[in-house]
């Protein structure tokens, strides 16, 4: 009988897709007699620039056998409660995305119902009191989420910033140690199967001939494999999302480092600025049709706290995804599978979606195209998901007047939007399908923080009345109030 497993897996690109990719496939199919190879070239950048990440970090540091303290340690990572998003309403305005839900532990998506029907009913403290996670970030104070479903502790959520060229060195090493193996080169060939079309091998410059069963591509934007070779097609987003390009730059760290990223509009776009240990990341996100490069560059040195410590650099993209990210035996994760700006932090979790869908999906060495299709629908899905959540950003923003803004404000939006939109204001229900990414708690933080009020609640919770339950929500906001004052502060950094 035939060896119709994969034997030869070949990633090519680095970065952090790359070695994310290589560090995960490397822990999940040990023993299984696979062959890992990357390739990658010092001369080609990567864009990571310092990265914002979401709760789901953490599942993938598990599944790659990550130490907390010395992931931390090693890429000068900080922790992570939220997003703050300043100006979306105009000048003044502020709100917080925390990580976590709101309310006491256990009450879930019914308590933001609570507080709808207390608004309804004359309670006009801000939702950011009803959340545990928004109080400590607001303070300056972390500790861990509690194991225990009835401890209010349970209700907290973090992620990390962290430096995106350490995290991928520090898997890189973890990667190379379980036996991947990298090859320095630029692609100079790509030979393919003339009766399947499935790529075969891959020669670079530096005369390496690396033959492959199947081929992951980290190419980034290009996507050299997915789009070059395989010709995937892409869907341009950008008459939703406008921005384009970008400008980063670092400057010189926080002695009270900020536990949460800041993400603050501007005349064309956002800036955002994410505090690691040893330095801060900015950066101007924006639209090319709304302003210029070089305005666009003053504007984020304007809005910095303090002078950039290395000339800023510019990042050109088209926001969208690819059509098919799985072709063949070709997969795209990371950048060469499409892009979405990191509004919402979402970049190194679609990598990792990626992967994870990659390995509930291996394929043998036909790769079946019935495991592409399945892949590429809820991976597409996925991106859609997350599209329309940063749409809601820019479209529900009645506070800016701004020519790209206005623009924004009356918009067609995706009809998946506005069905979510039209269900909260219509009900105070979040209309979700079970594997979207954001949950009711992260979609009612923007609806709420952009301005979108509800009408009416879930009837359910008529059978309290309208006294008890302002009496209830006080006494949530009582607990919370007092949980925070036992959480201990993040210390400054010393020497800074």
């Amino acid at each position: 009988m035939s060896d119709t497993r994969i034997r030869r897996v070949v990633i090519l690109g680095g970065g952090t897709a790359g070695w994310m990719t290589a560090a995960a496939l490397s822990r999940a199919l040990a023993g299984q007699s696979i062959a890992i190879t990357l390739i990658e070239s010092d001369a080609i950048g990567t864009i990571g620039v310092g990265e914002a990440t979401i709760p789901t970090i953490h599942w993938f540091n598990q599944i790659v056998g990550l130490d907390e303290a010395a992931f931390m340690a090693e890429t000068k990572a900080t922790v992570k409660l939220g997003i703050e998003f300043v100006g979306w309403n105009g000048p003044g305005s502020s709100y917080l995305h925390p990580f976590g839900t709101y309310g006491p532990p256990g009450d879930g998506v019914m308590f933001l119902h609570r507080l709808i029907r207390g608004r309804l009913d004359g309670d006009t403290t801000p939702s950011e009191a009803y959340s545990l996670t928004a109080q400590i970030a607001r303070t300056g104070r972390f500790t861990a989420p509690s194991p225990d479903r009835r401890s209010l502790l349970s209700t907290l959520g973090y992620a990390y910033h962290f430096d995106a060229g350490l995290y991928a060195r520090y898997l890189r090493s973890l990667a190379e140690k379980a036996g991947v193996m990298r090859i320095e080169g630029k692609v100079s060939r790509i030979d393919r199967a003339p009766d399947t079309g499935f790529v075969t091998a891959l020669a670079t410059d530096t005369d390496a001939e690396v033959a492959g069963d199947l081929f992951i591509d980290c190419s980034g934007l290009r996507g050299l494999l997915i789009e070059d070779v395989m010709g995937s097609g892409f869907d341009d987003w950008s008459h939703w999302l406008p921005c384009d390009r970008a400008w980063a730059a670092p400057s010189a760290a926080e002695k009270q480092v900020t536990a949460y990223t800041r993400a603050t509009a501007a005349e064309a776009g956002w800036r955002w600025r994410i505090p690691l240990q040893h330095r801060v990341g900015n950066g101007y996100v924006y639209s090319s049709r709304f302003q210029g490069d070089e305005e666009a560059r003053a504007s984020l040195i304007a809005g910095m706290d303090g002078p950039p410590s290395a000339e800023p650099r510019l990042i050109r993209f088209t926001p969208g995804a690819r059509r098919k990210p799985w072709i063949g035996n070709v997969v795209a994760i990371g950048l060469s599978s499409g892009f979405l700006e990191p509004l919402e932090s979402t970049s190194i979790h679609l990598i990792q979606s990626g992967i994870a869908k990659l390995l509930a999906l291996f394929p043998a060495r036909d790769c079946s195209p019935l495991l592409a299709g399945q892949y590429n629908r809820v991976f597409g899905q996925e991106m859609e998901d997350v599209r329309d959540f940063l749409i809601l950003h820019y479209h529900r923003t009645a506070g800016r007047s701004e020519p790209m803004w206005r623009e924004r404000q009356t918009m067609e939006i995706p009809e998946t939007l506005a069905r979510k939109i039209g269900a909260f204001e219509q009900s105070g229900r979040i209309m979700l399908s079970t594997d979207e990414l954001f949950r009711d708690a992260s979609w009612f933080a923007v609806l709420d923080g952009q301005g979108v009020r509800p009408r009416d609640y879930n009837p359910m919770i008529d059978g309290a009345a309208a006294s008890d339950n302002l009496r209830h929500l006080a006494a949530v906001r009582g607990a919370i109030a007092e949980s925070v004052t036992k959480i201990p502060t993040i210390p400054a950094r010393a020497g800074i």
